[in-house]
């Protein structure tokens, strides 16, 4: 993923930062708790195909 492409994206729901989880290829928004999906190197970033993160995804990146 291009950090420079990283920089400059964020949620399309409320505009957060978002987080880049390379091994899962997701981009992940704590503020919505959804992980929108890179499919072949592109972010996906639609509501209808992010997954709602569980609440142990999100104990885990808190305590990151």
């Amino acid at each position: 993923m291009d950090k420079k492409l990283l920089e400059i994206l964020a949620c399309p729901l409320c505009k957060s930062t978002l987080i880049y989880r390379q091994n899962e290829q997701e981009l992940i928004c704590k503020a919505d708790h959804l992980a929108f999906p890179i499919r072949d190197g592109i972010p996906v970033m639609l509501e209808d195909d992010a997954r709602q993160l569980t609440n142990e995804e999100m104990d885990a990146l808190d305590n990151k």
